[in-house]
């Protein structure tokens, strides 16, 4: 849904890392996280599977030290941190099978997305397709508030169940939030959902719990009030979990990663992907330019569609949406980002503006739970470009 209405519920939902499509994510990323430190260069394009016991990785990498990698290893020492470290729970760390059926890039994929060859002799993009970037006033960090808050929500109750808090907790679960939206602006949150994976017990003190860490999670916000609707574990119990409840796969989860379902989205997944490929790239700078226009006040809400043709540097379109809130209109806020005079949306100028082959303080496997926007570790989520922006279109 691109466009909103101004008095709207809308709801979206985050994963936990022990949800079985994020273990896949996790796993994926760390092993580009892997490729990345021994060549900044490398490309990888890592998918990894995962059901009861076993988990299998496949794909394309092409990496200097790749003979040095263990992606075995990788796994599951990232299954291990996640919590799957018990046999009881039918995956486990220790005792998974695994196979892998990575090979190398194919030449033909190569040559277009490596520097000095191509259609115009410099890095094009990885593939083609359309990445959306979205930003609006609505919370702090510029993100749609229902989906900002599932995210907080998980990650409170993650660490609640890493530090013991609430021990009977597994590490499968969701969170879902529903919030009233008036004028633009989120005023009540009127339902929350989680469902967690447990240990099998008192359904009452589950649901206890995890009202009283929802309070602990969104109290601050004070959209929570006495009508708020609490859906714990509505099925009344979940305790079969994990890759033994659900197989899981890299990459689906695509929503969850973005922006909740607020705006447009392009189809392409993040995780398991080098910045050539620009399903993910250059979806970070869109976010990134973006969240620059709203920040520089030239709209309250703004997405960005960047579409691109496999082997070619150039997008083929940018185009600017501020669904009426813009102070400046959308052509000259596209005339700015197409100029390349602050945003260069070519893969290589991506890659070097935002350093995505040298993370610095930040790791892809970061990103690939708790959303890939809306936390300021991250460079895309930067407004660094805001004043320079706000005086190119006339606004300081």
């Amino acid at each position: 849904m691109s466009k909103l209405q101004n008095n709207h519920v809308f709801t979206s939902e985050s994963v936990s890392e022990g949800h079985p499509d994020k273990v896949c994510d996790q796993v994926s990323d760390a092993i580009l996280d892997a490729c990345l430190a021994k060549d900044p260069a490398a490309k990888v394009a890592c998918e990894t599977a995962v059901t009861t016991n076993f988990l299998i990785n496949l794909g394309e990498i092409t990496c200097r030290g790749w003979d040095d990698i263990d992606p075995e290893a990788i796994a599951r020492q990232v299954v291990r941190e996640i919590g799957y470290d018990r046999d009881e729970l039918l995956f486990s760390c220790d005792t998974f099978a695994y196979d892998c059926r990575i090979h190398p890039q194919s030449c033909d994929i190569s040559q277009g997305v490596c520097e000095g060859q191509g259609l115009f002799q410099e890095q094009g993009a990885g593939d083609q397709g359309m990445m959306f970037g979205y930003a609006t006033r609505a919370t702090a960090s510029l993100m749609p508030a229902p989906i900002h808050f599932s995210h907080q929500l998980l990650l409170h109750l993650q660490r609640l169940r890493k530090h013991g808090d609430i021990p009977y907790l597994r590490p499968d679960a969701k969170t879902q939030v529903s919030v009233r939206h008036e004028d633009g602006m989120p005023t009540r949150i009127t339902n929350v959902v989680i469902s967690h994976q447990t240990d099998d017990i008192d359904p009452a003190r589950i649901r206890e719990d995890l009202i009283q860490a929802t309070q602990e999670a969104l109290g601050k916000t004070g959209l929570l009030d006495n009508d708020t609707g609490f859906w714990i574990n509505p099925t009344g119990k979940f305790v079969i979990g994990g890759p033994h409840g659900d197989a899981g796969l890299t990459g689906r989860k695509i929503i969850v990663d973005s922006y909740g379902g607020v705006g447009c989205h392009g189809g392409g997944a993040f995780s398991g992907k080098d910045p050539s490929k620009v399903d993910r790239s250059a979806a970070y700078y869109a976010r990134y330019a973006a969240k620059n226009v709203v920040a520089a006040g030239l709209a309250d809400k703004c997405e960005i569609q960047v579409a691109y043709a496999i082997g070619v540097a150039k997008p083929l379109s940018i185009n600017v949406d501020t669904f009426g809130t813009g102070k400046v209109g959308e052509t000259a806020i596209q005339a700015e980002l197409e100029s390349g005079e602050l945003f260069d949306f070519r893969p290589a100028a991506i890659t070097q503006d935002l350093k995505l082959t040298r993370p610095d303080g930040w790791s892809y496997r970061d990103s690939s739970v708790g959303g890939h926007f809306g936390r300021d570790i991250f460079p895309w989520e930067q407004t660094d470009k805001a004043d320079a922006l706000a005086r190119a279109l006339g606004i300081h």
